[in-house]
């Protein structure tokens, strides 16, 4: 994507807009060798992002349950599991276990998706949907009402580092309306390629939570990636 699409006529964001938002780092950008000074980095964060892809449901491996434990272990932030993984379900108990906060699950990935947000919010954690760009936003409208969090894929899952994709910020909005009218106060977050050029433009469209892996570990560290994203708002 041109860095003329990601500043493309974003509505002005509101202080009210700003307050709410939240930022979630995804650690699948950080540097593992490091993985204890990476979490205190980001402390300044709302939740750590986790991204768990099986190689299947999409086309690369990253990490399971012993890199989620270990970030638990080195931080009190929330940590927020992105299950890229077919039938999710087999091991939504080992992902709470380890120490998950909030576990997405994608529509596609299992015929039985209200089963498993069922099944999250039975273990006592934020359950959330979510689907990938290609795929009607109708799939996740009957599940709003059962999820704290919604999922926008602005690219499509598997790897970092990401163009996002500018058909989502209409996602999004239609997204915000559908929250809305249903009184709902799910969380709406958006994941791939969120930037400090395009992230007004996303809270602009009604995002609550900003996912951003490569835009905050940078060379100049985690810190200064995270502070980037928070001026990009003000």
């Amino acid at each position: 994507m041109t860095a003329q699409t990601d500043t493309q006529a974003p509505d002005p964001v509101s202080s009210d807009e700003t307050r709410r938002v939240k930022l979630a780092p995804s650690i699948l950008s950080c540097d593992f060798t490091r993985l204890g000074e990476e979490m205190q980095a980001i402390a300044g964060a709302d939740w750590a992002h986790v991204d768990v892809m099986d190689g299947a449901f999409v086309p690369n491996i990253s990490f399971g349950m012993p890199i989620l434990a270990a970030a638990r272990r080195a931080s009190n932030l929330p940590l927020d599991v992105h299950l890229m993984i077919e039938r999710p379900e087999r091991y939504l108990k080992d992902f709470a276990a380890a120490g998950a906060d909030s576990i997405t699950v994608h529509v596609e990935s299992t015929p039985h998706i209200h089963r498993a947000v069922q099944q999250i919010r039975e273990l006592g954690k934020r359950a959330g949907v979510t689907l990938n760009p290609g795929t009607p936003l109708e799939a996740v409208r009957p599940l709003l009402a059962d999820v704290d969090v919604v999922l926008v894929m602005s690219v499509n899952p598997g790897f970092g580092g990401q163009k996002f994709i500018p058909a989502s910020l209409d996602r999004i909005r239609t997204l915000r309306r559908w929250l809305d009218e249903a009184g709902s106060g799910a969380e709406l977050q958006v994941d791939g390629g969120v930037s400090p050029t395009n992230a007004r433009a996303v809270v602009s469209a009604g995002a609550t939570v900003l996912v951003a892996g490569s835009a905050v570990f940078g060379k100049d560290g985690a810190g200064a990636g995270l502070e980037r994203l928070r001026e990009a708002l003000k």
